[in-house]
């Protein structure tokens, strides 16, 4: 029986989503012992991060910047309510709604392990060149509204 033909698919390694999920393990790599050190997930980090950056929100807007299932974001945001990294309380406007936000005790912590991922970061803009990942960043985020209006909801799915 002759062997299947082969299909016209670039090799995992160099396919677009296999060289995204290579860059993307090479960022996250360095940073994890980090992570790991502050007892907080890589999901867990995201939602800090969305948080930290953008004040308080609701768990769906959560779950759409920090591209997780809503879910996952409602479980990250039990246990990270827990710990009292994050507060939730009622919207004033809607009270059927939950507003979340980081606590102080979260704010340091993410300005703890920043100081450490910062350090990390630079060093990938002095190996890349700074010109270099700031372009790489743009083009990503191009390629990914691109994507999500050619199939709305669908180009930028969730990561875990």
């Amino acid at each position: 029986m002759p062997p299947e033909p082969k299909t016209s698919l670039p090799p995992y390694s160099v396919s677009l989503a296999g060289s995204l999920l290579a860059a993307r393990e090479a960022v996250m790599a360095p940073l994890r012992p980090w992570l790991r050190a502050a007892n907080i997930t890589e999901q867990q980090w995201r939602v800090l991060r969305v948080l930290d950056d953008s004040g308080a929100l609701d768990a769906k807007s959560i779950a759409e910047q920090a591209l997780l299932y809503p879910p996952t974001v409602t479980r990250i945001l039990k246990e990270l309510t827990d710990r009292q990294l994050l507060g939730r309380e009622s919207d004033p406007e809607d009270g059927r709604r939950s507003v979340i936000s980081i606590t102080a005790t979260g704010r340091k912590l993410v300005a703890d392990t920043a100081r450490h991922t910062g350090q990390i970061l630079a060093t990938y803009r002095e190996a890349f060149g700074e010109e270099r990942l700031t372009a790489f960043i743009a083009e990503a985020l191009a390629l990914a509204r691109t994507l999500d209006v050619l199939a709305p909801g669908q180009g930028v799915s969730p990561g875990e």
